[in-house]
């Protein structure tokens, strides 16, 4: 944004008076919002406009350590946001702050969700005490960190959640309705045509939306087209001829490799799914990387790294599912340990793991599952037993607090054998409420709360695989208990936030929006 001289205090309230704010909404979950936005974001930083990204309400057990924003009044330095407004700030070349993700919900199970207000947990409630006693807190903290973002930026890509046409919830939609409303928002809607029904979900979506919400619809994007984009005129001349919405894009599928939102893109559990090679299948050239597929896991992002490198495959098996054909195991991080614990343990995944003769790294929650035992674990569980026994892997303890660490951190890796001969600084961040407590006498490879012994790694570090001194050494490892060489690195496949700006620049009418083209 360009200034005249004026003073500071000036150019504040100009910004805030003329900032534009893109609500970014679907006719349904995981049609593309996220790409969507964060390709917006970074588009317009790469012109110099001053963005910022903003979702008021996720959902979602993958997430971020980030500072708490300037003016949340909070106590805390650092809070917790959803893994997709973290990508976006970065797609924006700004730094991630809560005021991205004022309000997230993480699912626990049974129904109930860890509130996380301004990046801190405030409390864990069922849906409807949620909406009945708690959602007016958080509007008003999603109302407040928009208005700073506003006095701070000339752009705010707001990202929707799910449908914005879920008729039961328009009283209380505070991620796609209120946000519309609050924010004065110009709304771009974003179909994914992959799914079949495409005109019928846009027009049945501009249907069920109050008529103030409709007013502001400015166009709609159609996601995940693949073939002759000329197949499409007629239905978009029709839907356009009937809702008088117009068509301003069709993207052609492409992922750019943006991270996901949360593990509804993983497989169920029912059946063993594979990522990270072109096909699934495994090769003479390849390691197979399992993962147990848990029913509360939480930051799977964490995996992505290791599928992105040539030659590893991560495969995520359910449970009861076996580890023959397994080179590594990797436990994730977990929204409930204790449950999942229990539920690995009853379908004879602890005596698979024990029997397990690769390397094995705990990230997280996944760390606390390969210790002796969990104490005051009626904290986590929904049970009520205080303490539940662990697979056994690693001589520690873990016992579960009232509060909770959350932090962006770096450590120094020490060799160990499951990550081979890596040394050097990592860094990445915590979010964990329960303690460990380790033997004086055994290696801390990844900093002073870490522990291994011999092929097996437990650390809070979520992001280790990020670093690459971590990432290889494990991977190194991997392939030399395999008896494997390594294939050579493949093409580097360049910014995935590059990426997601390219198929937003080229096949969306931005200046329908009102945004630079």
């Amino acid at each position: 944004m360009t200034t005249d001289g004026a003073d500071g205090s000036d150019r504040e309230e100009e910004r805030a008076a003329d900032c534009r704010t893109v609500l970014v909404a679907g006719t349904a979950s995981h049609v593309g919002k996220s790409t969507v936005a964060a390709g917006l974001c970074r588009h317009l930083a790469d012109r110099g406009v001053a963005v910022a990204p903003f979702k008021a309400q996720n959902m979602s057990n993958n997430a971020r350590a980030v500072p708490v924003a300037a003016g949340a009044d909070r106590d805390a330095a650092w809070g917790e946001i959803g893994v997709s407004q973290y990508v976006q700030a970065r797609a924006a070349r700004t730094p991630a702050s809560t005021d991205h993700n004022p309000v997230l919900l993480k699912p626990r199970g049974d129904a109930e969700s860890q509130v996380v207000l301004d990046g801190q947990a405030v409390g864990h409630y069922a849906a409807g005490d949620y909406y009945d006693e708690h959602w007016a807190d958080a509007r008003e903290t999603a109302v407040a960190a928009h208005e700073r973002l506003a006095d701070a930026n000339d752009v705010v890509v707001a990202e929707g959640a799910g449908s914005i046409a879920e008729i039961n919830l328009q009283d209380r939609d505070l991620a796609n309705l209120e946000v519309a409303r609050f924010a004065d928002a110009a709304i771009l809607l974003v179909v994914d045509i992959e799914r079949g029904g495409a005109f019928a979900s846009l027009y049945g979506t501009l249907e069920l939306l109050p008529g103030d919400v409709r007013d502001r619809v400015a166009g709609a994007v159609v996601t995940k087209f693949r073939g002759d984009p000329g197949l499409l005129e007629p239905g978009i001349a029709e839907i356009e001829e009937r809702t008088g919405v117009p068509i301003l894009g069709v993207l052609p599928y492409d992922d750019p490799g943006l991270p996901e939102e949360d593990s509804v893109s993983l497989p169920d559990g029912e059946t063993e799914a594979t990522r990270g090679t072109d096909d699934g299948v495994p090769d003479a050239r390849s390691v197979t990387v399992a993962v147990p597929r848990l029913s509360r896991i939480s930051n799977a992002t964490d995996l992505e790294p290791l599928a992105r490198t040539p030659g590893v495959r991560v495969s995520y098996v359910p449970p009861d599912g076996s580890l023959a054909g397994a080179d590594a195991v990797v436990l994730p991080g977990t929204k409930n340990t204790v449950d999942d614990l229990r539920e690995l343990r009853a379908a004879g995944f602890g005596d698979e793991l024990r029997a397990f003769d690769g390397p094995v790294v705990g990230l997280c929650g996944g760390y606390q599952l390969l210790g002796e035992r969990i104490t005051n674990a009626d904290r986590e569980s929904t049970g009520d037993v205080e303490t539940v026994e662990g697979v056994g892997l690693l001589p520690v303890e873990s016992d579960f607090r009232a509060d909770k660490r959350v932090e962006a951190v770096s450590r120094t890796l020490d060799a160990c054998e499951a990550l081979g001969d890596a040394t050097g600084g990592v860094s990445g961040y915590e979010i964990h409420a329960g303690r460990t407590r380790v033997p004086d006498d055994l290696p801390n490879p990844v900093g002073p709360t870490s522990a291994a012994v011999d092929r097996v790694l437990g650390t809070y570090l979520h992001g280790l695989f990020e670093n690459d001194a971590a990432r290889e050494g494990f991977v190194d490892a991997v392939f030399a208990h395999a008896n494997r060489g390594r294939p050579a690195a493949g093409v580097d496949p360049g910014s995935p936030y590059d990426a997601a700006a390219a198929l937003v620049r080229e096949h969306v009418d931005l200046a329908a929006l009102g945004l630079p083209g």
